[in-house]
């Protein structure tokens, strides 16, 4: 199997780089900066703006499925816009390239909780990390207008790596569009047991055209 994997240096990208390699997948990794993934045994690092659609199609052809871990930048005062606008340049830049699969990673946000409200919308959400995470969610709703692709949405716990490092355990449960409580009552997961979830989902096919989430 060949995968192009956009947001290859990001925080989760880095981690479902390191797990696509593990099993011995062929990876395009796609970022704007890919010095630091250069000689990387089995990976071709591509230098791509993902807003120059073109030039992301081009890198894109000749893959099986991308995965997108594409992040505007918690820092960016523009997030919001810039998410969408980016998010939306990926759906076209696949399409463009002849590709069916995509798997998006976003964020807990998007995930719905009591009367069916999504978290990002609750009362106390961070207000720090609101912007990037509606945009997150906002861009679900994109995603569920898309026919042509075959599409996976991928919410993460509302908890990942909390404290400190995790660790890669392979074990996990799922749910379709809410999180996944444990016996505590917390949504928690490792960003390494993300990566195994999502190269679980390249692989197993189980989720295509839903949005699900992963957590102990």
């Amino acid at each position: 199997m060949k995968v192009a994997l956009i947001g290859a240096t990001g925080y989760v990208g880095s981690h479902i780089l390191e797990e696509l390699v593990s099993r011995n997948i062929e990876v395009t990794a796609i970022a704007r900066d890919v010095e630091e993934l250069k000689n990387k045994d089995h990976v071709l690092a591509v230098q791509v703006d993902i807003n120059e659609e073109g030039r992301l199609a081009s890198a894109l052809k000749g893959n099986d499925a991308v995965i997108s871990a594409y992040n505007a930048g918690w820092g960016n005062p523009n997030i919001y816009d810039d998410f969408l606008v980016g998010g939306r340049n990926i759906l076209e830049a696949v399409k463009d390239a002849g590709i069916k699969r995509l798997i998006i990673v976003g964020g807990a946000g998007s995930l719905k909780v009591e009367n069916d409200e999504r978290l990002v919308d609750t009362a106390g959400f961070p207000g720090e990390i609101k912007p990037g995470a509606l945009a997150a969610a906002d861009y679900l709703e994109v995603v569920k207008r898309e026919d042509e692709l075959d599409w996976t949405f991928f919410s993460p716990s509302i908890e990942m790596n909390p404290g400190n490092p995790g660790t890669r355990t392979g074990a996990y449960r799922t749910a379709i569009g809410h999180p996944v409580f444990d016996h505590e009552g917390r949504s928690i997961i490792s960003v390494e047991d993300v990566a195994v979830a999502i190269v679980d989902e390249l692989e197993n096919n189980q989720f295509i055209k839903k949005h699900f989430s992963a957590g102990y």
